[in-house]
């Protein structure tokens, strides 16, 4: 088997036991962490539903920023716009990425938003 295939295998093993562990509803959302080489997206989705109730992305950023601190920012974009629909609390969803720099960056930007989670 080749690299990128396993390594594919890998990340789908680890995110499946992140989901198997929490789910979204309407009154306590999922938020979703997305991250491409270039750019973040987030993403708070009710998962009974199956519906997107707010997204906040890399283009919604104005200043020139590194992307740790874009993926601040982004946290900071994404509770404002929960705010705006009465969501305070939500359920983290890294997905298959690790703890650690841009996705740790847009979880203490959403907290310091005003999420709680």
């Amino acid at each position: 088997m080749d690299k990128i295939k396993a390594n594919k295998q890998r990340a789908d093993r680890r995110h499946g036991r992140v989901r198997a562990k929490i789910s979204g509803t309407e009154s306590r959302p999922r938020l979703s962490v997305f991250r491409s080489n270039k750019g973040m997206f987030l993403q708070l989705i009710d998962d009974l539903s199956g519906q997107t109730l707010a997204s906040a992305g890399m283009k919604e950023i104005k200043a020139k920023v590194n992307k740790s601190e874009a993926g601040k920012e982004l946290g900071k974009i994404i509770a404002t716009k929960a705010k705006t629909k009465k969501i305070e609390s939500v359920v983290f969803d890294r997905g298959s990425y690790k703890y650690h720099g841009r996705v740790k960056a847009a979880a203490e930007g959403a907290r310091e938003g005003g999420l709680k989670f």
